[in-house]
């Protein structure tokens, strides 16, 4: 009987060995699809924001918010296409909290970008702390990816 009972847990452990290997494979075939867009993204964006906290610094607060505005219309676009890339099924709940994530944050740029094009330099400035906040939670919800350009880090636009 006790034979019986470690065969059957030993098989359960094989089975579930096979079954996160499997995870593992479709998390790397998905950061392999999702890097290139991502990578593209981060390198519009740092095109785009530095030198963004200088001119909020200086008052060139329109130029900022127009800056915002362009950063924000790259993200969605990177957005748009990181959801049509296939999900990992044991995945697709995690993925799409990450994604909600990265609206939101297209939705705080687009905020902020009004806001400095507004003139209100101490509400945009708070909305950015906001946008630094919600990137790293944003982040959080994918670290088993271990991405290298798919984690947004707007700390790094001065």
């Amino acid at each position: 009987m006790k034979r019986v009972i470690l065969a059957s847990f030993a098989i359960l452990l094989a089975f579930a060995g096979i079954a996160s290997g499997d995870a593992s494979e479709s998390r790397t075939a998905y950061k392999e699809a999702v890097e290139p867009i991502c990578k593209t993204n981060k390198e519009a964006s740092k095109r785009i924001l530095t030198g963004v906290e200088k001119m909020v610094k200086d008052d060139k607060l329109a130029q900022a918010g127009q800056r915002f505005s362009r950063a924000a219309k790259a993200l969605e676009t990177a957005e748009k296409e990181l959801a049509a890339v296939p999900q990992p099924p044991e995945d697709a709940v995690k993925l799409g909290k990450w994604l909600s994530g990265i609206k939101g944050e297209v939705s705080l740029m687009k905020t902020i970008a009004a806001k400095f094009k507004a003139g209100n330099k101490s509400k945009g400035s708070s909305l950015v702390v906001k946008l630094k906040n919600n990137a790293n939670k944003t982040n959080n919800l994918v670290l088993a990816f271990q991405f290298n350009y798919c984690k947004i880090d707007p700390s790094k636009f001065k």
